[in-house]
Order: C-alpha cells, then structure tokens, then sequence
C-alpha cells in the first residue's frame, strides 16, 4: 500500500521530525509511505473572510495539485467521521482488498482546508473536536498510521 501525507507548511521543530521519521522508519516494512510539504500562504494575524478564504484556496491549489488522480483522498477536519484505531486499520484494510492501494491523507494549513479540497475527500477523518496544531497533527497521523497496520496484522503494539 502507498500512503501520502501532503500537509501544508514546512515542519520546524526537530522533536516532530524525529518522531515522524521513527514511525515512518517502523511502516517501511507495510507499506510505502511519502510526506510531502505543500508551501503556506503567507497571511496577517487578522483578516477578512475573503482574505482568509482566499489562502484557503490557494494553499488548495496546491495540495489538489499533488493528489494522484486514483488516491483514496481522506482530508483531515474537525466535522469530520470520527474513527476509532480499530476502524482505521479496517478502513484501511478494505482499501487494499478492494484495489485502491493509494491512499492521501491531506492536513490543512492554520486557517483548515478549502472547500476543492474537502469536495475532493472520499473521507473527512477527525481526530476530535479539539484544534491541534497542524505540525504536531503529522506525527498523530503517521503513529495511528502505523497503529493500523500493526491492527491489520494482529501484531503487538495496540493495546
């Protein structure tokens, strides 16, 4: 299985990437997983709607533009489904039984993901109704990840 990460901004602090790179290092062995960092836009503390709709889009414009065109598309959004890790690892064993080995999960930016982007969305996950801030939510992502496929396996770890 492939599975993509696109998340918008660039990661900065080294405790997130060293934990990021651990739980990508332990899924090496059940499937290909890639990160890839789509630019911010730049934006004032305090704006308009528009403004703030207008980042939205643009930052869209460029997770949209990374999505390979047969990727499971799950967005990441607070209204989203919630799923416990069981149901992830089934949802995501279901996925590979029925073909579609590529699976994107997109994290939006500070302001949240454009409307394109969640039109996009085969799911809307939520990790629940708490904001987190999306740099740390890569690391949550990528350890749920990699607790599904330990699930998917029977192994230990999940407990």
């Amino acid at each position: 299985m492939n599975i993509q990460i696109i998340a918008v901004g660039k990661l900065k602090e080294g405790y997130l990437v060293q934990g990021i790179a651990e739980y990508v290092k332990r899924l090496g062995p059940y499937a290909k997983m890639q990160i890839v960092e789509v630019p911010d836009e730049k934006a004032p503390e305090s704006m308009s709607a528009a403004e703030e709709a207008q980042v939205k889009q643009r930052e869209g414009e460029r997770i949209l533009a990374k999505l390979h065109t047969d990727a499971y598309v799950v967005a990441l959004a607070i209204d989203g489904k919630a799923l416990s890790s069981e149901e992830l690892a089934r949802q995501l064993q279901d996925l590979a039984t029925y073909g579609r080995g590529h699976v994107a999960f997109v994290i939006g930016g500070s302001l949240g993901l454009a409307p394109e982007v969640l039109a996009r969305a085969d799911l809307k996950l939520s990790f629940g109704r708490m904001t987190l801030p999306h740099q740390l939510m890569r690391l949550v992502l990528v350890e749920q990840v990699y607790r599904a496929f330990k699930i998917m396996r029977g192994e230990p770890y999940h407990k």
